[in-house]
């Protein structure tokens, strides 16, 4: 889920899933039609795109489990629609690179100063990382999602993902090569880590998307900041 509008309070996370959802769906049809300007392609094709979401979400209700997995599966089945609507007019690449980049860059620096903000302000970033990934897990995640946690300590938060919804939800619609696109989604607000700043460092050691056995999301805390957070 994205972190734009989150509210980080000493490392909590509370989202307003649905405001949340629907306006990360709309930043994603508008960079999709944006590009589709750009491109000239049949101005149909945003309109498409929504009616054939609908659908989708429509056929694929069964797979909600929870409050978590009805958002999710809204976002996820956004990519398979504009995969569909796009295919026929762009290559295999260009149409996954163009559905990647529309789910990543439109809130994708705001997630990530949202981010940083909340490392910088806290007295202790790796702590305040780690509440914050747990709270994700538990509110943006679900029931959907098969945490295992290898370490968890002062020093070393090992999450281990073995089954993924949005994996899930792709290979069931017959789209599995879009994952690797909400693995890009979903590391947006990592990139705000500066190990030199935070004291930290995050580890992407797989992902279900690629290939692995299960996405290993690592964080370990490093030396004392090198430099000073002000």
């Amino acid at each position: 889920m994205t972190t734009d509008h989150d509210h980080f309070d000493d490392g909590g996370y509370t989202p307003d899933a649905e405001r949340d959802t629907t306006m990360l769906l709309d930043a994603f049809v508008a960079h999709i039609a944006n590009a589709v300007r750009e491109r000239a392609l049949p101005d149909r094709i945003p309109a498409d795109l929504s009616a054939l979401h609908r659908e989708l979400e429509h056929a694929n209700a069964h797979l909600i489990d929870d409050e978590a997995s009805r958002h999710n599966l809204r976002i996820t089945l956004a990519l398979v629609a504009a995969y569909r609507i796009l295919s026929p007019h762009l290559d295999r690449d260009d149409a996954l690179a163009l559905v990647r980049d529309a789910i990543v860059e439109p809130l994708g620096a705001i997630t990530e100063a949202a981010t940083a903000a909340m490392l910088d302000a806290a007295p202790d970033p790796f702590a305040a990382i780690v509440a914050l990934s747990k709270s994700r897990e538990e509110e943006s995640f679900g029931r959907t999602f098969t945490f295992a946690r290898p370490a968890d300590d002062d020093r070393r938060y090992l999450l281990d993902i073995h089954r993924c919804f949005y994996h899930d939800v792709l290979v069931a619609n017959s789209a599995p090569e879009l994952t690797p696109a909400m693995c890009a989604f979903d590391l947006n607000w990592i990139r705000a880590i500066d190990p030199n700043r935070h004291g930290l460092r995050f580890d992407l050691a797989g992902t279900i998307g690629h290939g692995d056995t299960h996405c290993a999301f690592h964080f370990h805390r490093t030396d004392p900041p090198q430099s000073p957070r002000d």
